[in-house]
């Protein structure tokens, strides 16, 4: 999360919306009596320089913008660096104890319990439930006109949550759908953060105002997962195999405790929110790059066209599309999900980079801006999906991409949206290319996570 989280740009729809605001760019806004662009708050010389400093009312700030750096933060020297209890509160507001707004053994004891089913095999197993959804939602497309207009922001959002839903509930996420839609959809209004967040008394009046709305918010759903939990801790052995049943039952590998239904709940609500949000915006991402470089699209068309030849995707074949991987590792480079990683705060003195660190200043890495670091990528306003090819992948520092965070923090569920996006991707794309509404104005917004403001209309072209 980076500082101000609320802001969004109106910009052109084209390679512009890809590069970082100039140095100018808040005063024109300003002049021009325009909200501030997206990202405006990080200073232009944090784009290029591996360290840059920051003074402001709220606290002496450090951006990251090395890789080595990164890694001696989130890694080598971790125990220092943990994150800001600003932050670990605004995220408690929303997910409750979940392992976004949790630290020390308590993240660590659910990051046990959990990681068995986010493991490979784990994923492997939800991966049938991902094609299967994805496979009827390509209903839905196939009933509408030949270049049908639709808001592919409000469409992806759609089809993440059904699989989410599916994926975590079986046959009950038909009964729990509406509550899950009508919850996450108002929680999104929450997800955001702004100056007034830093203020003494005026962030203490947000945060508490916030955490009564999400309590609010929740209620219908948190009484339907009650009733759920419960029937299935009574009936665990009858129990289908779904995600809630694999957390309910799990034990932890040090002295074998479960979580309560209370943690439960609030793991399923950080992964509803977490998990299908941000999939859905790496897919909305997807479709407008692809609209706007047919290079591209056709390269990934005709991948898919020689590894299905027309069939639907199965789990067997995300390993057979590298290409498809590409565009999507490539549009979270561009426009990461989450664009802010996380803000540490130093304990102790340390040296980071070669330079001195004192106590107090805090670190901050945002993924938007380290992967537009011209030193760690070439032309990186360029949408390029081959820059993630073996050949040229070979020798780019870890910690140069951090879509999904990096370190003991790194997302649990990565592998699972991967596999997610790419079975939406290779569904719906070898049947239709969507191409970008006449008159279409896209702006950047970023609250937690990056969307379209105002969404992305877009037009439905079957493919020959």
């Amino acid at each position: 999360m980076t500082l101000a989280l609320d802001i969004d740009v109106p910009v052109l729809a084209g390679a512009d919306l890809a590069k970082p605001p100039g140095r100018l760019a808040r005063w024109r806004d300003l002049l021009a009596r325009r909200r501030p662009r997206a990202f405006s708050h990080i200073p232009a010389e944090a784009y290029v320089r591996p360290f840059h400093r920051q003074r402001t009312l709220s606290g002496r700030y450090v951006w990251l913008n090395d890789p080595a750096a990164i890694k001696r933060v989130l890694v080598d020297n971790v125990a220092n660096y943990p994150k800001t209890e600003m932050e670990l509160r605004f995220f408690a507001s929303i997910f409750g104890a979940g392992l976004v707004g949790t630290e020390g053994e308590t993240w660590r004891r659910h990051r046990r319990i959990m990681a068995p089913s986010f493991d490979p095999r784990s994923v492997t197993g939800y991966a049938p439930t991902m094609a299967a959804v994805a496979e009827t939602h390509l209903v839905g497309w196939d009933a509408r006109a030949p270049g049908a207009e639709l808001d592919v922001a409000q469409d992806m959002t759609d089809l993440t949550l059904q699989i989410i839903a599916r994926t975590m509930f079986s046959a009950a996420a038909d009964g729990l759908a509406p509550l899950v839609d009508q919850a996450v959809g108002a929680a999104r209004a929450a997800l955001s953060f702004n100056l007034f967040d830093l203020l003494p008394i005026a962030g203490r009046i947000r945060f508490a105002e916030r955490e009564h709305a999400m309590r609010r918010i929740f209620q219908p759903l948190d009484t339907a997962l009650g009733a759920l939990i419960a029937e299935r801790e009574r009936n665990l052995a009858g129990a289908p195999d779904d995600l809630l049943t694999r957390l309910i039952a799990a034990k932890d590998a040090e002295g074998g405790a479960r979580l309560t239904a209370a943690e439960v709940r609030d793991e399923m609500v950080t992964i509803f929110l977490a998990g299908h949000e941000t999939t859905a915006v790496t897919m909305i991402w997807v479709w407008y790059l692809l609209s706007q470089h047919p290079a591209a699209e056709a390269r990934l068309h005709a991948e898919l066209d020689q590894v299905l030849g027309g069939r639907a995707p199965g789990a067997a074949d995300v390993a057979k599309l590298p290409y498809t991987r590409m565009v999507v590792e490539e549009a979270m480079r561009l426009y990461p999900p989450a664009p802010g990683v996380s803000n540490r705060g130093a304990l102790a003195a340390d040296e980071v980079g070669g330079r001195k660190i004192a106590p107090g200043e805090i670190m901050l890495i945002s993924s938007w801006m380290l992967h537009r670091n011209p030193t760690l990528w070439e032309r990186p306003e360029v949408f390029d999906p081959e820059r993630f090819s073996p050949e040229r992948s070979a020798g780019r520092p870890r910690f140069a991409y951090l879509p999904f965070g990096g370190g003991p923090h790194i997302c649990i569920g990565m592998n699972m949206a991967m596999t997610e996006a790419i079975l939406i991707l290779a569904t719906l794309a070898r049947r239709y290319r969507l191409e970008l509404a006449p008159g279409q104005h896209v702006e950047l917004l970023q609250q937690v996570t990056l969307r379209p403001r105002d969404g992305l209309r877009m037009r439905l072209q079957p493919r020959a």
